[in-house]
């Protein structure tokens, strides 16, 4: 079984982060930098993203199993985890399946609930996009601006191009199977599933991701946890106000 990719940096306890959808690990490097002052950080990017290996099949049981591959190969004990959005998912499955792997968990801007599949038109506006035709990533952006007006979700799907060949580009993530599987990354933890170690929840204060009627869920699933908002920040809560959620984690982690 191949071993996912991942930057790893720093001393100390081991701090494993899980990106979101149609990210990578290096999304997180300059907030991974700083963890690493105290942590070992281990910016992993999960299967069919960043450099990790590409597969057809895609679940959050495939993906905790990835996991926990990674962490044996590693020989790492008791580690801490962050995981945003569907590396939420994947995290708190992870931690209800393996409790006794994990020291403290962080869920970044997701619940255990189920979501209706939401990424129809960025699926659209990637698979629309030529390589055969695309000379420059202004060109990617101009195909992708027609479907997606945010520059910012642009700017972040845009990170994953990358020059396959000298006159050729391509996406690091596996289009074809995120595409096939879309319907499957808002998949709700399973009744059963229960963590009762500590466990922080981080929600955008501007985000819609995690609701207050959501709340009695999280802690049937999670027992020992609480919701923190971070201010003036959407889903991306950690690129848009690094400083609180840096903050928030690092208390929670050095809080016994």
């Amino acid at each position: 079984m191949a071993v996912l990719h991942a930057l790893v940096f720093g001393k100390g306890e081991p701090l494993l982060i899980l990106h979101g959808y149609f990210g990578m690990g290096d999304n997180w490097k300059t907030l991974g930098k700083k963890f690493a002052e105290n942590y070992e950080v281990h910016l992993i990017d999960q299967r069919n993203h960043g450099r990790s290996f590409h597969a057809d099949d895609f679940s959050y049981e495939l993906m905790v199993g990835d996991l926990k591959e990674y962490i044996t190969h590693h020989n790492l004990k008791r580690v801490n985890i962050i995981g945003h959005s569907m590396g939420g998912k994947t995290a708190m499955f992870f931690a209800a399946v393996y409790p006794e792997m994990v020291r403290k968990l962080i869920v970044a801007d997701i619940g255990p609930k189920y979501y209706a599949p939401h990424h129809d038109s960025i699926l659209s506006a990637l698979n629309t996009v030529d390589f055969a035709q695309i000379n420059s990533r202004n060109d990617i952006d101009a195909v992708l601006s027609k479907w997606i007006p945010e520059f910012g979700v642009r700017q972040f799907l845009l990170k994953n191009v990358y020059r396959m060949e000298k006159d050729k580009f391509a996406y690091r993530f596996n289009l074809e199977s995120l595409t096939k599987n879309n319907p499957k990354i808002g998949q709700a933890l399973p009744e059963s599933a229960i963590y009762n170690g500590a466990t922080l929840f981080l929600k955008g204060g501007n985000s819609n991701y995690i609701k207050k009627e959501d709340k009695s869920l999280i802690i049937k699933h999670f027992p020992n946890s609480h919701v923190i908002e971070i201010e003036n920040a959407g889903h991306w809560l950690h690129a848009e106000n690094p400083t609180q959620f840096y903050k928030a984690v690092v208390d929670f982690l050095k809080n016994n």
